[in-house]
């Protein structure tokens, strides 16, 4: 892309709106709009961020055997009746009717109308185990909303539901998600702790968060700080196997870890004290298994084995898809601007021209522009006739992870300047040997989308 031709509405001052950093870089960095109070339009910046995200979430989905669909924005009130939470969920739930007066909302999760979906087409247990997801906004009508996309009422949610004979296989399936999210968090440069939580308006008593340790967190969070040392990595794990994906859940989940609500001082006071941390932390996630909470009253049920119909064991599945660009910037930016991972950064790498309007120069990177695009990347390409000050501003402040700036003078010498936003370290390379270096860095992030 070159800027000159890109919609890209940068601001030089701060938001007097904005009172958390993401909040305040997204909309600096030209990535947001508020349209109203917890609405935001997604500028193209920020929706290329959304979808580099959603791209992850929907790879390691796929990657745990999990089946992707869409569910509308809009739901029947009647279901909710049926499972018995139309009326516990609450202010936060928007409740609209339609010209024939019939009752609906706007759908803030979609455990009934899974629930629905799964008991009109599956009818016996040789259908199972069955996981099924979607990419979905919800709104949730939040008294106060704030912090720009990490705290608004409309939010893209991946949300997704497990349909199982048994509750050993329905474990099985929660184990598999917390192996997923912890693939997906990483993929887009987070460390995201597993934390024992509370099940909320969704229910079940099993469940665990995954919260980014940051000064903005909404949650208070007590935790060994042992746990920060544990990474997943490469590792290759089998989905299918209940032996692995358990100990997985045990090494991530064995250390004292969880939110405010469901802190234990007793047990927090068992770990020695060097190791106690208390800090603030930001979810971005939640696995849950509630059983037949939702398959029992509204006739969930399979043909077992034996002939006999039972309820399905269930669990749901989210990650805050919207909410993760407020998080990633919370965890990752400096005085300059934001610091996008590789793994989710809207543009691989920005060529900043110093002479524009020079014959060599511009020549320089055109040539440089078009082999980065045929090796597989998508460049940045600051075309702008502007002082070298403001586009090196630009550059730090939208936050892609490599810059390559081209100038008479490197030139001369075939030279380029491969520049790191995350250390600021600059190397000079021919443009070849830059191209080169870039494929080295981004290949483990081109391997892990296959």
């Amino acid at each position: 892309m070159r800027l000159s031709r890109y919609f890209m509405p940068v601001l030089k001052e701060d938001p007097k709106e904005a009172q958390i950093v993401s909040h305040r870089l997204m909309l600096r960095a030209g990535m947001i709009k508020q349209q109203a109070a917890g609405i935001y339009s997604w500028l193209p910046m920020g929706y290329r961020v959304l979808r580099r995200i959603e791209q992850i979430v929907h790879e390691e989905q796929a990657r745990a055997g999990h089946i992707a669909m869409l569910m509308p924005t809009l739901q029947s009130a009647d279901l909710w009746r049926e499972s018995g939470r139309y009326d516990d969920y609450g202010e936060e739930m928007l409740r609209i009717k339609d010209r024939h007066k019939r009752d609906l909302l706007y759908g803030p999760t979609n455990e009934e109308m899974i629930t629905d979906i799964f008991r009109a087409h599956v009818n016996s247990y040789k259908d199972l185990p069955l996981t099924l997801y979607h990419v979905q906004w919800k709104f949730r009508d939040e008294i106060r909303p704030r912090f720009g996309v990490m705290r608004g009422r409309e939010f893209l949610m991946k949300d997704g539901y497990n349909f199982d004979l048994t509750r050993e296989d329905a474990l099985h399936a929660y184990n598999r998600h917390l192996v997923s999210y912890l693939r997906t968090y990483e993929r887009m440069g987070l460390q995201a702790i597993p934390m024992r939580a509370d099940g909320g308006p969704i229910g079940g008593d099993y469940t665990h968060e995954f919260l980014v340790l940051a000064e903005t967190g909404e949650s208070e969070v007590f935790y060994d700080s042992e746990i920060t040392d544990l990474k997943f990595g490469s590792r290759d794990i089998d989905y299918d196997s209940v032996e692995q994906c358990q100990a997985v859940l045990e090494e991530f989940t064995s250390r004292y870890a969880r939110t405010d609500e469901t802190h234990d001082e007793a047990l927090f006071n068992q770990i020695p004290a060097e190791r106690r941390r208390v800090a603030r932390g930001i979810e971005v996630g939640q696995i849950f298994y509630f059983g037949t909470k939702y398959s029992e009253p509204m006739g969930a049920t399979v043909v077992g084995p034996d002939g006999q119909r039972v309820p399905v064991h269930m669990g749901s599945h989210g990650i805050g898809v919207s909410r993760l660009l407020g998080a990633i910037i919370e965890a990752s930016h400096d005085d300059k601007g934001i610091i996008w991972p590789e793994g989710v950064t809207p543009f691989h790498v920005g060529i900043v021209n110093l002479k524009q309007g020079d014959a060599s120069t511009d020549s320089a990177c055109e040539a440089l522009y078009k082999e980065l695009k045929s090796q597989g990347f998508d460049p940045l390409y600051d075309d702008r006739d502007e002082r070298a000050g403001a586009k090196f501003a630009t550059m730090d402040l939208i936050g892609l992870p490599w810059r390559i700036t081209v100038g008479p003078r490197g030139l001369a010498a075939n030279k380029v300047e491969l520049t790191s936003r995350r250390n600021g370290q600059s190397v000079e390379l021919s443009p070849q040997e830059a191209v080169a270096r870039l494929k080295e860095i981004y290949q483990p992030v081109f391997d892990a989308a296959k």
